[in-house]
């Protein structure tokens, strides 16, 4: 299955290699699974396990501890991420190797673009043995 847009069936309907300029703003949020955190999923090609999406995070929420499958890549637009390793605040980016494991929270909100390659692996919490979808 190529790469796709979830909610955007105008651009998967497009041939394989057209662009796609995806209207972020159309596009619906969704609940992550974790209270107070919601996704905007880009783009999802389930073949490389790429997933792009924006999370916006409630002030106060926090993500349990989690592995990263492959690297994961944040870009931080608004607010901040914090863990027990640092903060990643406004305007900048950080990435976690393949096998980083982490809790995450944004005690002032956050909305950050985020980049995956397969899924994190949750490790504890409502969700623990899952992974995101």
């Amino acid at each position: 299955m190529p790469a796709i847009t979830p909610f955007a069936d105008d651009l998967n309907a497009l041939p394989p290699l057209a662009s796609r300029y995806v209207d972020v703003d159309a596009l619906p949020w969704r609940p992550s699974g974790y209270d107070g955190i919601d996704i905007k999923v880009l783009l999802k090609d389930e073949e490389s396990g790429l997933l792009t999406a924006l999370f916006r995070w409630q002030p106060g929420s926090t993500l349990p501890l989690h592995e990263h499958v492959r690297i994961e890549q944040t870009w931080v637009l608004e607010g901040s991420i914090v863990d027990e390793e640092g903060e990643t605040t406004v305007g900048n980016f950080s990435w976690r190797p393949q096998g980083n494991q982490h809790r995450a929270s944004a005690p002032n909100g956050a909305l950050v673009l985020c980049f995956f390659l397969t899924p994190n692996k949750f490790l504890e919490g409502p969700n623990a043995g899952s992974t995101l979808e």
